[in-house]
């Protein structure tokens, strides 16, 4: 009598692409249908110039060791509306207008759906209690808020006047870092969480992005620091509920 063999487990699908496409650096992985990682996170630096066509061509790259996957979730830093980026200020011009969903669901020959980075992170982050809202530290400075867990997409706080003539995006963002020091890039930022708090008065303010790793100053109890790599788990979100741009 021959010997039973053990069934393999099934993979747990659908499987998504998860990608977050910053000013500096292109990051990606695979999450399973429970939204887990099943690949390491793989990243390179952003080309230059950041056009559509470079990024495309490096994601192609970047993604191509992770496997299978079914679907694919994507971060990218500026206005997204209905898969077309219409801003890109740490990128390039050319992705005005352009209709990143519909390329790289050509290219991956997989469905595709694009959102505001900070949007992607915040979903990674938001408990879906009242209103929440995201403040991204990175090349520039990314704004997500939630209410009840749903996205209010394309706010777009980092470049409002903020201070002497500077927005919020010249006065924390990665120029501003290198300029000033790191001690009074801390300043700056708890003025910008000063700032913000009494506006939008959310229940929790997290702060992410590459930069938040360099954040020493005493946090109101509501300010959460929260890990970068939710800019790719978040990337699960888009994919649950009704449609979503």
């Amino acid at each position: 009598m021959a010997p039973a063999t053990r069934a393999l487990p099934k993979p747990h699908t659908p499987r998504t692409l998860c990608i977050d496409i910053g000013g500096t650096g292109l990051k990606a992985l695979v999450l399973d249908s429970a939204g887990q990682p099943v690949t390491e996170r793989v990243r390179v630096e952003t080309p230059r110039p950041a056009t559509p066509r470079r990024i495309v061509q490096a994601l192609w790259a970047l993604t191509e060791p992770l496997g299978s996957f079914e679907r694919v979730s994507v971060g990218f830093p500026g206005v997204v509306v209905e898969g077309v980026t219409r801003t890109a200020p740490n990128l390039h011009p050319d992705w005005a207008g352009f209709p990143l969903a519909r390329t790289l669901q050509d290219r991956f020959r997989r469905p595709t759906r694009v959102l505001n980075d900070a949007g992607v992170q915040g979903y990674g982050v938001v408990a879906g209690r009242g209103v929440e809202m995201l403040l991204t530290l990175g090349t520039g400075m990314g704004c997500a808020l939630f209410n009840e867990g749903v996205y209010v997409p394309n706010i777009e706080l980092a470049h409002h006047p903020f201070r002497k003539h500077k927005t919020y995006e010249d006065y924390v963002g990665a120029p501003a870092l290198a300029a000033v020091g790191k001690k009074r890039w801390n300043r700056r930022v708890g003025r910008v969480v000063a700032q913000v708090l009494p506006i939008f008065n959310p229940r929790r303010l997290y702060l992410g992005g590459g930069n938040a790793k360099h954040l020493e100053i005493e946090l109101p109890p509501e300010v959460h620091l929260v890990a970068n790599l939710a800019g790719l788990l978040g990337g699960i979100a888009l994919w649950r509920g009704p449609d979503r741009e």
